[in-house]
């Protein structure tokens, strides 16, 4: 008997996508307000393992909301997971959003507890295919791989800015999408852990309480053994309350490859984002290159992060303009304030608990003021 813990379908980590004319993007999704996500994780892991770029955008999400997600990361396959009983609402009004949002061609599939009557009925609403209990990775995968065909560039508005940002990865943007650098450009770094993610949350939900628009480009790693990744940073984001002020990117990237992300900034400032934060993967002290591609960098410290030693060594600490000292609640505060100070000779020096939102108005102030 199979152990209660244990993956229903696992599969073999190989890449499974090298023969496609890009790496498959897929968004998860669960709508309505089915509290449980081990099964969507299970479903994410294999398809990050088979070769696929998987963005989790999360519970309770809207069908606007992911509609906005899949649109804005330029994805191949929207798959959401329903098991609340509201998929004949829900559903179609997901379709709906699509393409009011300029993917009317988004190949929508579904899954969860879907009444064998009901499978038509979604189907002839715009859904690509429905997954019932039991369907095997192997099948998950293949049909997100049938899903990926050749680039173009066919859209308008922030779908073509997204599809721009697609083909740059690939070296080849179109000559006619407008560019322009923007405003201000700021690099978030620092060790895994530190709550890069919450506190871009907390600025991008700042930002648009404050009437302004921000663009976010959030890396994190590939494996280098599929070439897969899995793409979470989004699922801080309330894009309901955020809606389009926000324009987020999730990309993977191997090492500290940032080639394609001046072509990236220029695109997003020709989309007219004047406000730009580029997260960065989870950093080690070496780790230093994203300096060259911003105008200030800001790097996020936790207490308890190390002995002062740690603050006189060069590299990570070395780049800041600004320290973001996440999770002030935590023992060791005071040391690590003492610390900084003497090691940060003049840089500002925010405290916040971004979890709770202390702190993000100072921050935003200090970063783009």
């Amino acid at each position: 008997m199979r152990a209660t813990n244990e993956p229903t379908t696992p599969l073999k980590k190989i890449d499974r996508c090298a023969d496609l004319p890009h790496r498959p993007r897929v968004l998860l999704g669960k709508m309505g307000l089915d509290g449980h996500d081990r099964g969507v994780k299970l479903i994410a892991r294999a398809l990050r393992d088979s070769g696929i770029h998987v963005i989790y955008s999360g519970l309770w999400q809207t069908p606007r909301s992911l509609a906005i997600g899949a649109r804005d990361e330029d994805a191949d396959v929207l798959a959401c997971s329903m098991m609340s009983n509201s998929h004949l609402v829900l559903v179609p009004r997901l379709v709906n959003a699509s393409a009011e949002l300029g993917r009317s061609d988004m190949a929508i599939d579904v899954g969860g507890i879907i009444p064998q009557e009901d499978v038509q009925t979604m189907l002839d609403s715009g859904v690509r295919k429905i997954f019932h209990t039991g369907t095997s990775m192997d099948e998950l995968v293949e049909t997100v791989r049938s899903a990926v065909k050749p680039r173009v560039a066919q859209y308008e508005g922030n779908a073509a800015l997204a599809r721009s940002i697609s083909l740059a990865t690939e070296g080849r943007v179109p000559a006619e999408a407008p560019r322009r650098r923007p405003s201000t450009v700021i690099g978030m770094t620092g060790s895994p852990g530190a709550g890069k993610s919450t506190l871009v949350a907390q600025i991008a939900a700042e930002s648009v309480q404050r009437g302004e628009k921000l663009a976010v480009v959030a890396y994190d790693p590939m494996s280098p053994i599929t070439g897969g990744a899995l793409l979470g940073d989004r699922l801080r984001v309330d894009f309901g309350r955020v809606d389009e002020s926000v324009f987020y990117r999730s990309l993977a990237i191997a090492g500290e490859d940032y080639e394609a992300l001046p072509e990236i900034l220029d695109l997003i400032g020709g989309a007219g984002f004047d406000r730009v934060i580029v997260e960065t993967v989870g950093a080690g002290q070496n780790e230093t290159k994203i300096r060259e591609c911003v105008d200030r960098t800001a790097v996020v410290v936790v207490p308890g992060m190390g002995d002062s030693i740690q603050m006189d060594k060069a590299g990570i600490l070395e780049i800041a303009d600004c320290f973001v000292v996440n999770k002030s609640d935590y023992e060791g505060l005071e040391r690590l304030r003492r610390e900084l100070k003497d090691a940060c000779g003049g840089r500002p020096i925010v405290e916040t608990v971004a979890t709770e939102g202390r702190g993000t108005e100072t921050l935003l102030d200090t970063l783009f003021g």
